[in-house]
């Protein structure tokens, strides 16, 4: 009897061992820990009801992330840091459109300043290139001014045209350089490349061009490719380009000042021979 009595001693303390080991994983408690929460008239029924309610509450609940407060920490900084980010791109947005329109109404200004005066040039240069007449540069209807544009109209002496395409073409052509130096006027360059530009004009034409070119290049210095003599003859130094040899080419210079210089002082030199 009292080798069973032990064994069932042995049971209890083995059943109170798995009760403990079972309530530690199920809640993590200790029996320490679970006597303040002990209750004198607990109904075991009433209990395991409510057990089993909130077990099959937990199991809605899902798979749970133990570390779903760490978690939530970083992506928290990391949500403040990306909407410091944000919102740096959108006060920087903000400036740039302000920028952007700042300038745009800069530009528009400073576009129809420009536009008028390079206007009036126009209409002043093409007077003298032309001898008279009369023309002037307008703009399209757009809703933007920088985006509109530009028609030309030009009135030759003794004629009354509606567009531009109905010049000649060595009128067209006085009519690009005339609106070419308007600009020029405007804010002149220290330097200017100029290939042919009289290439379509006749030789009257070619003068008036030349002439004007000689009294504009106080202001700028101009390289003109040609073929023309009326702007030769005018040319401060020339520049000609000879093959003496097939495959070779040759560079001959002449500043044209100091020919005529000694060609006066030629010219004198035999004017006293012949008196002599």
């Amino acid at each position: 009897r009292k080798y069973q009595q032990e064994m069932a001693l042995a049971k209890v303390d083995t059943d109170i061992e798995a009760m403990q080991e079972k309530i530690f994983e199920d809640y993590e408690l200790t029996y320490d820990l679970c006597l303040p929460l002990k209750q004198e008239d607990f109904d075991i029924k009433v209990g395991m009801t409510e057990i089993n309610r909130i077990k099959r509450d937990i199991n809605k609940l899902g798979y749970i992330n133990v570390n779903a407060i760490e978690d939530c920490k970083d992506l928290l900084e990391r949500y403040e840091a990306l909407k410091a980010q944000a919102d740096d791109l959108t006060t920087a947005k903000e400036d740039l459109i302000s920028i952007i329109k700042e300038l745009s109404t800069e530009m528009i200004t400073r576009f129809e300043t420009e536009f008028t005066k390079i206007q009036e040039n126009f209409t002043k240069v093409f007077r003298e290139l032309f001898g008279g007449g009369n023309a002037k540069l307008l703009l399209t209807e757009a809703e933007d001014p920088l985006q509109a544009g530009v028609e030309i109209h030009a009135e030759p002496p003794g004629k009354k045209l509606q567009s531009i395409t109905l010049l000649s073409g060595g009128e067209k052509a006085l009519t690009a350089i005339a609106i070419l130096f308007a600009i020029l006027k405007l804010r002149p360059m220290p330097f200017c490349l100029l290939d042919e530009i009289e290439a379509a004009l006749d030789d009257t034409n070619v003068s008036r061009f030349a002439q004007y070119l000689k009294n504009f290049s106080k202001e700028t210095q101009f390289i003109v490719i040609t073929h023309r003599k009326p702007t030769m003859m005018l040319a401060d130094s020339l520049y000609g380009v000879t093959m003496e040899e097939k495959g070779v080419s040759k560079i001959v210079s002449v500043k044209l000042s100091e020919a005529i210089k000694n060609s006066s002082e030629e010219q004198k030199d035999n004017a006293d021979t012949v008196s002599a």
